[in-house]
């Protein structure tokens, strides 16, 4: 605009050239605009031909006073079009703007000024450009972290009270039932009874606040005999044969959470006389597998909360690098086994490592 108003013109070029620059400045707006470059193909070819027409057609009558404006075509150039492409392109209109001031009978650092200027005014606008667009992606993209870190924890929450709860409070249902039929008969046991449905109880609230607070530490043989006094209460047999040494903690937690949905999902789904619960150490892998009898092949859960129990299971193998199989057997059993790589923090003892005393019906 500066040398268009420098040059003195007349009346009816004066206003044709402060149009073409409004123009332009219009056309190069939507250019740098977010998003631009995925609009279609022959919407950015007809704005690209427009600003084109804009920039070179006006040289006929300002010759290289006009240059200016082939920078903006090159960066647009560059916004819009392929990578080979626009920076072919590019250097074409970058080199054409040599000519403008020849015409003119300009000197040759003038030519090479236009172009130089050109090229670097091409560059300018795209990087202008691409930034803006990059800090709003950057933006867009921490909002959708933000939303991704709270989806997680809500689902983690989610996670760890169902794998929780539905032990707990069945394993309180069925000290329950038992402590009702022993009040008439056996109101000592039932009196012990009462004493494990508390301490139950106690730990269940205490694993809501460590859900709560992002901490739960589990162990896998502390389990497996919590296994045993709820399975006992129900009157299932238990058989369970240990043999690992001390597991990273993440993978002690996982197991241990594994064995808890299979007690439950035992409880719930089966008529189970006996359970074998069997964690072997080989190979730097752990195994542990859950057994039982009594399946009912024609047995629903009638509850709309019946749970994704080994659905999440799955997923925090997955996290560890194990993974889960279940299925039936043609005997009429059940089977879930859950594997997971392991590194021993320290071997235990060879007595403490062997066979647990833990066979046998629970008391």
């Amino acid at each position: 605009m500066l040398n268009i108003l420098s040059a003195q013109l007349g009346p009816g070029k004066l206003v044709a050239a402060l149009l073409s620059l409004a123009a332009i400045f219009l056309i190069q707006l939507s250019h740098s605009a977010p998003g631009a470059h995925r609009a279609p193909a022959w919407r950015k070819w007809v704005t690209l031909s427009v600003q084109a027409v804009l920039t070179y057609l006006p040289m006929i009558a300002f010759r290289a006073m006009w240059g200016a404006m082939a920078g903006f075509l090159a960066g647009s150039l560059l916004l819009l079009l392929p990578a080979r492409l626009a920076w072919t392109l590019y250097g074409s209109v970058g080199f054409s703007m040599l000519l403008p001031p020849l015409l003119d009978d300009r000197s040759t650092l003038d030519a090479i000024h236009l172009c130089q200027s050109s090229l670097l005014t091409g560059l300018v606008v795209y990087g202008l450009s691409r930034l803006s667009q990059l800090v709003r992606e950057v933006h867009d993209t921490r909002d959708e972290l933000a939303r991704m870190a709270v989806t997680r924890e809500r689902l983690r929450f989610a996670r760890d009270l169902h794998d929780l709860l539905g032990y707990s409070l069945s394993s309180i249902t069925l000290k329950s039932e038992l402590i009702h039929r022993l009040i008439p008969s056996h109101p000592k046991r039932a009196t012990e009874e009462v004493a494990d449905v508390l301490r139950i109880s106690r730990q269940s609230l205490a694993d809501v606040r460590r859900v709560a607070s992002g901490f739960r530490d589990m162990s896998l043989r502390d389990e497996v005999v919590s296994a045993q006094s709820v399975l006992g209460a129900a009157d299932i047999v238990v058989r369970s044969r240990l043999s690992f040494g001390v597991l990273n903690q993440q993978v002690d937690t996982v197991l241990a959470s594994v064995l808890r949905e299979a007690v439950t999902n035992l409880l719930r789904h089966s008529r189970a006389r006996v359970c074998e619960i069997e964690g072997l150490q080989r190979e730097g892998f752990v195994r542990l597998s859950v057994t039982n009898d009594g399946v009912d092949p024609a047995y629903q859960d009638p509850s709309p909360y019946s749970g994704s129990g080994l659905g999440n299971l799955e997923s925090r193998l997955r996290a560890v690098g194990g993974s889960l199989t279940s299925g039936r057997g043609k005997d009429g059993t059940y089977r879930l086994v859950a594997e997971a790589p392991v590194s021993t923090v320290r071997q235990l003892a060879a007595v403490d490592a062997a066979e647990l005393p833990l066979d046998g019906p629970a008391a």
